[in-house]
C-alpha cells in the first residue's frame, strides 16, 4: 500500500510511521506536514490510503479531503486527531474511520484493514453520493496551491492531457478530465465543443467568422472559442433564453 501521512507535528509523524512499518501489510510511506503539501503529493503520488491529522495551520484536514475526493482516483482517508469533537464533519467526507489520539497499533490495524476493502467501484460510488460541486478549484501554480472560485471561472478547454481554466486576468492549467468537470458543474457550465466548457453566464454573444464557424465571445475577454455542429443548436437555445 502506498500510504501518505498528514500531520504538522514531527513526532507524530513518525509514531505513525514507526506504527505502519509494524504493521501486518507492508507500506511505502510519504509525509506531508498540511493539507496543501497532503494535496500535492496525493496528486503526484496517488496514494492508496492518507492517514490525516484535522487541525493543521492553512488548510485543515476536512478541507484537503474534500478536494481529494474530487480526483480521478481518491485515496481512501483516515483521520487521526486529538480531538474527538470532528468525527461527523469527518465522516461527511466519506471517510473510512476516524482514530483519535493516541491511537493504538491494533485500531490502526482495524482502520488499514476496512480501507484496503474498498475497491475502486466503492470508491466511484462515494463520489457519485457526493453530489456537491466544488467553490473553488484548486490549482498548483510552481510549489504553491491556488484556490480560484469557479464563479470568476469563463471556461475549461482540453488540450492533450491538460485543461485550461480560464478568468477574465489570466489562465491556468490542471489535469482533470472535461467529462469530470462536466458532470460536477453542468449546473453552471455548457459544452460547445468536445474539447470546451463554457460559463453559461460568461456568454456574451454569438459570433460567425469569415469562414463559416461559429464562435462563443466574452465580455472580459477577447478569446473566441469555436461551437461545433452537433452543439449549436443548444448553445442558441441557451443564448435566446438569456436574452
Amino acid at each position: 500500500m502506498n500510504v501518505l501521512i498528514v500531520d504538522d507535528e514531527q513526532l507524530a509523524r513518525q509514531r505513525l510511521k514507526k506504527m505502519l512499518n509494524a504493521s501486518s501489510t507492508p507500506c511505502v510511506i510519504a509525509e506531508a506536514e498540511n493539507g496543501e503539501e497532503a494535496l500535492r503529493k496525493s496528486q503526484h503520488a496517488q496514494p492508496d490510503i492518507v492517514l490525516m491529522d484535522i487541525r493543521m495551520p492553512g488548510m485543515d484536514g476536512i478541507e484537503a479531503a474534500s478536494y481529494m475526493n474530487k480526483m480521478e482516483h481518491p485515496p481512501a482517508i483516515i483521520f487521526t486527531t486529538a480531538y474527538n469533537d470532528h468525527a461527523l464533519e469527518a465522516f461527511t467526507t466519506h471517510a473510512i474511520d476516524y482514530l483519535v489520539k493516541p491511537i493504538k497499533q491494533q485500531r490502526l490495524e482495524k482502520a488499514l484493514q476496512a480501507a484496503r476493502r474498498i475497491n475502486k467501484a466503492q470508491i466511484s460510488l462515494l463520489k457519485a453520493n457526493s453530489n456537491t460541486a466544488r467553490s473553488t478549484i484548486c490549482i498548483k501554480q510552481g510549489n504553491v496551491l491556488e484556490l480560484i472560485p469557479v464563479d470568476e471561472i469563463l471556461y475549461f478547454k482540453a488540450e492533450q492531457k491538460y485543461v485550461t481554466v480560464r478568468t477574465d486576468e489570466r489562465e491556468y492549467l490542471i489535469e482533470e478530465p472535461l467529462k469530470r468537470l462536466e458532470e460536477e458543474f453542468n449546473h453552471r457550465f455548457i459544452r460547445i465543443h468536445r474539447n470546451a466548457l463554457v460559463a453559461q453566464n460568461a456568454i456574451h454573444g454569438l459570433i460567425k467568422t469569415r469562414q463559416g464557424h461559429h464562435c462563443v465571445g466574452f465580455r472580459e475577454i477577447d478569446d473566441q472559442l469555436e461551437i461545433s455542429r452537433r452543439h449549436l443548436p443548444a448553445i442558441r437555445k441557451n443564448f435566446k433564453k438569456k436574452g
